[in-house]
């Protein structure tokens, strides 16, 4: 889910009151935090949350907000502390278990995010949200089956959510069914064309299939949506690669290295860049790593024993 969309619409509101009594002081502070957060100043809006909390040291929902606050100035581990203390304060807070395990994935802690996720299933099964945690933690743990059903049920419930069909078709895509996955991106793109992760995903799917011309179509529809996704910029540099615009290709790899420097995928590109000039030393340089902490990773092992033939 897209972080900026998940600090707006997860921010609490409170109405306001002519009243002085402390609940209409530390909501003033909530709403003028809440305008602060709106106007994109975090910081500003943090501070406002704190006078809150000052007032009601046990004010869940300013804890709540502060925590979308640091959200948006990717301040992870702060976050999760404040979704944790709204939590403590109200333990069926379901809207905080729920951002606090996203915010867990996000910080690479999929084993909370599985245990927030059955949290969120006993407090409420019925809810899309519950099972679409679910899913996410199941995929990252590498459980697909699971995933998917959790991803199945999550779109029964939530029926025009076009994301929940992305995420199914991610997992077929994952598990190599890619006739599935492309069909249930047919079914997603009737509901949102204009779904960038959709295109994205086709891009991997026509590139698994050799429909380079294909690909690099989808891929460009992607970043023409959301321009600020680095794994959109890595995927069009490897399908310049094979198309053989190298250094085309290397340019929007480094690109995206320099948008999110931790992605493997794109360590593994360069690596086949210098595969496909014949610098064995550079492409080894790459995927000696990979190939023992990725070894799975697709194309990886078949260009390490390239790397190491030249």
């Amino acid at each position: 889910m897209n972080l900026k969309i998940r600090i707006l619409l997860g921010i609490c509101l409170l109405a306001g009151s002519s009243c002085d009594s402390l609940e209409d002081k530390k909501g003033r502070f909530l709403l003028k935090g809440n305008e602060k957060l709106e106007e994109n100043d975090p910081k500003s809006a943090i501070n406002f949350y704190n006078e809150a909390i000052t007032l009601d040291s046990s004010y869940a929902d300013a804890y709540y907000n502060k925590a979308m606050a640091h959200l948006q100035l990717i301040q992870l581990d702060e976050a999760i502390s404040d979704l944790s203390r709204a939590i403590q304060y109200r333990p069926d807070y379901f809207e905080a278990i729920f951002q606090r395990g996203l915010t867990f994935l996000d910080n690479g802690e999929f084993y909370k995010a599985e245990e927030d996720a059955k949290r969120l299933i006993k407090l409420d099964t019925d809810n899309w949200k519950s099972h679409f945690l679910v899913g996410l933690s199941q995929e990252k743990l590498k459980n697909y089956s699971s995933s998917l059903e959790a991803f199945e049920k999550a779109s029964s419930l939530e029926p025009t959510n076009s994301d929940l069909l992305v995420n199914q078709a991610t997992i077929l895509y994952y598990q190599h069914k890619y006739e599935a996955a492309m069909d249930m991106l047919l079914k997603a793109e009737q509901i949102n064309p204009s779904e960038p992760h959709l295109h994205n995903l086709k891009s991997m799917i026509l590139f698994g299939k050799n429909d380079l011309d294909g690909a690099l179509t989808s891929i460009e529809k992607a970043i023409a949506l959301e321009k600020g996704q680095a794994y959109f910029y890595n995927n069009k540099g490897l399908y310049l690669l094979f198309l053989g615009k190298l250094e085309e290709g290397l340019e929007l790899i480094n690109q995206s290295i320099q948008m999110d420097s931790k992605n493997p995928f794109a360590f593994r590109n360069k690596g086949i860049y210098y595969v496909m000039i014949g610098d064995k030393v550079s492409a080894l340089s790459y995927l000696n790593e990979l190939a023992k902490n990725y070894p799975d990773m697709e194309l990886v092992q078949e260009y390490y024993q390239k790397a190491q033939a030249l």
